[in-house]
């Protein structure tokens, strides 16, 4: 079979291989003529029957050539995931390509923690189930495994600034074994992962409320010492000094490193077109 970027491809469609058809050619006519004229040896006949050979040989090479040429053979859709750009299938012939934008969902094989990974570090993914087009034409089988690779990690730090995460998923394996290079990032603003803002916001109202039980007990203690019956004014100054400086604690201390359980589900994106070989439904 071959392929439009092979070498014997171009070849064929050179104009070096049409001058040789022609010269082939002329020498058939000739050597022809001769064994009608009955004035050919063997030398003649084998020289013939190679030509002859030849030019059945390139006549095939050239017709399977035509015959195994890229062909559109329509156009589908993929089911839309969040943050996916695009949805366009291009169905052909002999592979099907998702658009670059079109999202799909894999999950983490094991958990990751920011601050136990660094830059260059290799992280498996699963993709959980079979991925159709909505025409039920099969791209991805399910349990087919997707490798990404940490390209950066910005650590948490003050002011509350959580971790940040940078993948890029750079390889597919179908469970055949066969391998497809491929390019995506997380689908999520400017591709990072990050702990989102309920976990944030949880660390400052732990911090916040926190501080402020602690400022309750130390008004209760002070209350007692000079005066045990002014309780409501320790607690009007211990509350707010507590839960105040829990605030300022809760902000101004490093943010949240970023974890993710075994299982736990991501949405990547495609960064360029995705070419993956046919697929057979079970």
């Amino acid at each position: 079979m071959l392929f439009k970027n092979s070498s014997a491809y171009k070849f064929i469609k050179s104009k070096k291989f049409f001058q040789a058809k022609k010269i082939f050619i002329r020498r058939i006519v000739i050597y022809g003529e001769e064994i009608l004229d009955k004035k050919f040896n063997i030398n003649s006949m084998k020289k013939f029957l190679s030509i002859l050979l030849i030019m059945l040989f390139g006549l095939t090479a050239y017709a399977e050539t035509s015959d195994c040429q890229e062909q559109i053979l329509g156009y589908e859709n993929m089911f839309c995931e969040k943050g996916a750009a695009n949805s366009k299938v291009v169905i052909l012939n002999i592979c099907n390509i998702l658009c670059q934008g079109n999202a799909f969902r894999v999950v983490y094989d094991c958990k990751f923690q920011s601050e136990c990974a660094k830059a260059g570090d290799k992280i498996n993914f699963t993709v959980p189930e079979s991925i159709y087009t909505q025409e039920g034409t099969l791209l991805i089988p399910a349990c087919s495994k997707v490798v990404g690779t940490v390209i950066r990690i910005e650590k948490q730090r003050p002011p509350n600034k959580n971790a940040r995460v940078y993948f890029n998923f750079d390889c597919l394996v179908f469970p055949d074994g066969t391998s497809v290079a491929m390019s995506a990032r997380p689908a999520t603003e400017n591709g990072e992962l990050k702990e989102n803002g309920w976990h944030t916001a949880g660390k400052l109202v732990g911090s916040t409320l926190g501080l402020g039980i602690i400022g309750a007990g130390a008004a209760t203690g002070f209350a007692f010492i000079p005066n045990p019956h002014k309780f409501g004014t320790a607690y009007a100054i211990g509350i707010p000094v507590g839960t105040g400086v829990g605030l300022l604690v809760g902000l101004f201390t490093p943010g949240l490193k970023y974890h993710a359980k075994a299982g736990e589900s991501l949405i990547i994106v495609l960064c360029n077109d995705l070419a993956l070989s046919k697929q057979c439904s079970n």
